[in-house]
């Protein structure tokens, strides 16, 4: 940890350090699912699932890290450090508490909320022999449950799965693109989590029949210990940098319709110097001109 507030030495050192630097648009965030000490073979799979869902955007440890993070999360600050990762996902089983997830996220490497999910049921990838979606997929995500709304707790484990699965930032859409859905439900106190591979088929008309195949992972889930972050902390976490927010253009103003109106100022036009068509009718005569000239009489042409 030294070595990042030193001066960079090599050309390397001095791109890592810019690569790690506050930007304005910030990158897509990576996500470290960590084993703990304890893992049975369930968690050992969902964590590889889960990897396989969100790869490239993923750090999957595969040795195993004795830590509690709700006791201590000295640990998880510094793996999120070291490999540059502001979400994570943390697997264990014990006799209280069998197949433990705690999914969180990071703000200035520091842990900014978590929570405790312990699987039921779980179906794995290999175990639903359906095509999958390529690597890199950027899902849909559906959620289902008025307590995603309600509930407080609930409500901050909607905004942590969007931020965990929601990949990266794209500026179009494409139809054919579109072919990966997480769907979440809350009902009855638990939490099931699916994933359908989107099946476009022909329909005769040019809008495509949609239907989706199930593809694995399948997870119900159940909520147990939270660790939310409070108030404060967690609207200084969604504050913008000054250089994000759009700058408010002067005299310009928008009706229901979507047009746009503008207000030009202008200074006062001499109305005298105006240039405008050259007639005869318009021309001035030499009384008018010796006026304007100051008062001189024209001068009389010579009689022949």
């Amino acid at each position: 940890l030294i070595y990042c507030y030193r001066k960079p030495k090599t050309k390397r050192a001095k791109r890592f350090l810019e690569k790690r630097e506050p930007k304005l648009n910030e990158n897509t965030k990576n996500a470290m699912l960590i084993k703990g000490g304890n893992a049975n073979l369930t968690v050992t799979k969902v964590l590889k699932d889960i990897y396989a869902v969100k790869k490239p955007f993923a750090v999957l440890y595969k040795r195993k890290n004795i830590t509690r993070p709700f006791e201590d999360q000295t640990s998880l600050e510094f793996f999120s450090k070291k490999s540059d990762c502001s979400l994570f996902l943390f697997g264990s089983h014990n006799k209280k508490r069998p197949n433990n997830l705690i999914i969180g996220r990071m703000f200035d490497y520091h842990v900014l909320d978590m929570i405790e999910l312990g699987v039921e049921k779980f179906v794995s990838l290999k175990d639903i022999k359906n095509s999958k979606c390529p690597e890199g997929t950027k899902p849909m995500l559906i959620f289902a449950g008025d307590v995603f709304d309600v509930n407080e707790e609930y409500r901050r484990l909607k905004s942590l799965l969007i931020d965990f699965f929601r990949g990266p930032t794209v500026p179009s859409i494409r139809l054919a693109g579109l072919e990966y859905v997480l769907h979440f439900t809350a009902v009855d106190g638990k939490i099931y989590m699916r994933s359908y591979k989107v099946l476009l088929k022909k329909s005769g008309c040019k809008i495509p029949r949609i239907e989706l195949e199930e593809m694995g992972p399948s997870l119900d889930l159940v909520m147990r210990r939270t660790h939310l972050a409070s108030d404060d902390l967690y609207k200084l976490s969604l504050k913008q940098p000054k250089g994000l927010k759009p700058k408010k253009k002067k005299n310009i103003s928008h009706d229901v319709f979507g047009t746009t109106y503008g207000r030009i100022h202008m200074q006062k036009q001499d109305l005298s110097k105006l240039q405008t068509r050259k007639m005869k009718g318009l021309k001035k005569r030499p009384a008018e001109k010796s006026a304007e000239d100051g008062g001189a009489t024209p001068k009389k042409s010579k009689s022949a």
